[in-house]
């Protein structure tokens, strides 16, 4: 068994989901499922499950702060990546820890309204993220409502979408991940799920074959907290992009339901062709 001190750790800043299928039990998993080991900061307690958002109560920023800096207090995290955030107040508490601490470069994911159409992020907290936090990220992994919004560019045609990442990259970001998940009206992204990669300099389309069904339930959250846990392993962020594709990819095709809701990713889907 490996000690701690040589373990790879990965620190995730999100939201809690009691169902297990999106936010920090969701990221936790994944960490796990490519191991590496967990650290979470929770922003938020929300009452949720597969198909809706019952009700959400941030964590005090001052409590969220702490947390962070009492992990970091016995390990420095090789990666981090943050969720949904809820409140300005915390976007600015956390963004100042990653500063003040001198933690690695976060993947963020901004989890701007849930899949069940509630706010996560309030309005103030999307300028705090765009102004304090995107300034800082390694990499921001928007879907195409989320790039639509912090960019400011309507649309969804290639060239949108490119204009989009761009306007994100000129905000900070040191790359961007536009998250190809919902059909478009091209022959290619009705059969193929195409994320759009920006490294500041150039475009790499990534492609899947689109799994039937409409998606699942935390997918994003898994794919942001992929891309850390390979950040976390030493891999360069144009690969660690690549190998999180592959995971949810994999986790998507096994995932299952637990009742009438959306479907829950299988985190650990990739044992099985091991």
């Amino acid at each position: 068994m490996k000690r701690l001190g040589k373990k790879s750790v990965a620190l995730t800043i999100a939201g809690s989901d009691p169902g297990g299928g999106a936010g920090i039990q969701a990221d936790l998993k994944t960490f796990a499922a490519l191991g590496v080991h967990g650290y979470s900061a929770i922003t938020a307690v929300i009452a949720q499950n597969s198909s809706t958002v019952a009700r959400v109560a941030p964590v005090e920023a001052a409590m969220v702060a702490a947390q962070i800096e009492t992990l970091v207090a016995e390990r420095r995290p090789d990666a981090l990546k943050t969720g949904a955030l809820g409140v300005a107040k915390i976007v600015e508490a956390v963004a100042h820890a990653i500063a003040r601490l001198d933690l690695p470069a976060p993947v963020v994911d901004p989890v701007l309204i849930s899949s069940a159409g509630v706010r996560l992020l309030d309005p103030a907290g999307e300028r705090a993220l765009l102004s304090r936090l995107l300034p800082l990220a390694r990499i921001v992994t928007p879907n195409l409502a989320e790039a639509q919004a912090l960019s400011g560019i309507d649309g969804a045609s290639p060239a949108a979408i490119r204009a989009m990442a761009r306007a994100l990259g000129r905000a900070g970001a040191r790359a961007v991940l536009i998250k190809g998940g919902h059909p478009g009206s091209s022959a290619a992204a009705r059969t193929h799920s195409i994320d759009l990669f920006y490294d500041g300099h150039g475009f790499v389309e990534l492609r899947a074959a689109r799994i039937p069904g409409g998606g699942a339930h935390g997918l994003g959250c898994a794919l942001s907290a992929a891309i850390a846990a390979y950040l976390a392993l030493g891999m360069d962020l144009a690969g660690a992009v690549r190998r999180a594709k592959h995971y949810v990819t994999a986790a998507l095709r096994a995932s299952f339901k637990l009742g009438a809701g959306r479907a829950v990713l299988d985190h650990f889907a990739h044992f099985a062709r091991k």
